[in-house]
């Protein structure tokens, strides 16, 4: 017997594979028969890791069943970690997006190593920290923008300056024309000008002291609750397919209990709505009433606006008609919700919270001039949608080729 082929068979009988997979296989399935544009696939970087063993996230050639290769993203969660055996164990998540076709429920893809250095691809996904405009944190992808607002801004203004002072836990929406990533431009051109249309779209989303298009409450006996401004902010992912961070908000009194949150954001590229996980912390227990709300007046009364609440399962949605700066629709994507409920400023949409579990939810808007959605109607068939994807997930099955 050959010395090769008796190592072999030891290895073999041994359990150890003799040789590495040539690909990683990825199927993606679903349940649905209408198209899922910019679906993001999902593979834990341990199954990339144990079917192409020594995988480098820059090394990598994602492609699909007609062989084009797909722009992706490798999330780094725990960038600090050692790695002497060179296995990527600070890498959590490969991460890459299909366009599901109507009736196509089933697609493969396969992962392979790379020959040499895979640039990096355009960044659709996008999120930061501002300090130059009193602690904003923004984020955006390829088809629309947000923003909230930190502490300073809710610091009181010194005395004999004009500081702007607004304490609001809101989320507001900036709708942008260009695919490409305006954030850091419209900062840098200021506030006067990202309230008006240069080319780029505006901000004429107005949040005030409301929850705007999305923020959360305690409600409770008929009252709501809400935190400031955030106070600290940390970025764990920032695209080219999904930017993800979290934003802490300090303890309020909430009718007499402490209540404290984190809220986790996910935006993928080529979607209007995004996620949100909220974990709240109270000394007691037993479940917190939760509200999520849009502000009943969101646009400047210049625009005379027209504004149609829309209530369905699991769903609030706003339709805004206005005069001439374009027409906007805001919803709520909120899985089991209980009820609906309204205070002077908000729309809200009730559920229930377990201390220290994460309630999870989506936000998304739209304006009328995307060419999309156009009406009331549009944007709750849109919506309903979007609630159908969200109820049936897509499905990773993942193996080696060789």
């Amino acid at each position: 017997m050959k010395l090769p082929f008796l190592l072999a068979s030891i290895a073999l009988l041994a359990g150890l594979p003799v040789l590495a997979a040539e690909r990683l296989v990825v199927t993606a399935q679903h349940d649905l028969k209408v198209p899922r544009p910019a679906e993001t696939i999902t593979v834990p970087w341990r199954e990339v890791a144990k079917a192409l063993p020594g995988a480098l996230l820059h090394q990598l050639n994602v492609r699909d069943a007609t062989g084009q290769v797909l722009p992706y993203q490798v999330t780094n969660v725990a960038p600090l970690a050692q790695d002497p055996k060179n296995e990527g164990i600070a890498y959590g998540e490969l991460i890459f997006q299909h366009d599901f076709a109507a009736g196509e429920q089933s697609v493969r893809f396969t992962v392979e190593k790379a020959a040499g250095v895979v640039p990096p691809f355009p960044v659709k996904a996008f999120a930061r920290y501002v300090p130059e405009r009193l602690d904003d944190f923004a984020w955006e992808n390829d088809r629309i923008a947000h923003r909230t607002y930190g502490p300073a801004l809710a610091a009181p203004a010194a005395p004999g300056t004009a500081k702007e002072v607004l304490v609001t836990s809101g989320l507001d929406i900036w709708f942008k024309r260009p695919s490409y990533l305006i954030v850091d431009r419209w900062y840098n051109k200021g506030h006067d000008h990202y309230h008006r249309d240069e080319g780029e779209g505006l901000d004429m989303y107005s949040v005030g002291r409301s929850r705007g298009a999305g923020g959360s409450g305690i409600w409770k006996d008929g009252q709501l609750y809400t935190s400031r401004n955030y106070a600290r902010w940390r970025v764990l992912a920032n695209g080219p397919v999904r930017a993800v961070f979290e934003l802490d908000y300090d303890a309020w009194d909430a009718g007499g209990v402490q209540v404290s949150e984190t809220k986790r954001f996910t935006i993928d590229a080529g979607q209007q709505f995004y996620a949100v996980e909220s974990t709240f912390t109270a000394r007691s227990a037993q479940a917190l009433p939760v509200a999520l709300g849009l502000h009943k007046t969101p646009a400047y009364p210049n625009q005379q606006p027209q504004i149609t609440t829309q209530r369905a399962p699991g769903l609030l949605m706003q339709w805004v008609k206005q005069r001439d700066a374009g027409d906007f629709g805001a919803a709520i994507v909120l899985p089991g919700a209980q009820g609906y409920a309204e205070d002077a400023m908000n729309e809200l949409i009730l559920t229930q919270a377990q201390p220290g579990h994460a309630l999870r939810y989506h936000l998304g808007a739209m304006v009328s001039w995307s060419g999309e959605v156009t009406t009331a109607e549009a944007w709750r068939a849109y919506v309903q949608a979007y609630r159908a994807r969200v109820a049936a997930p897509v499905r990773v099955l993942v193996g080696a080729e060789r």
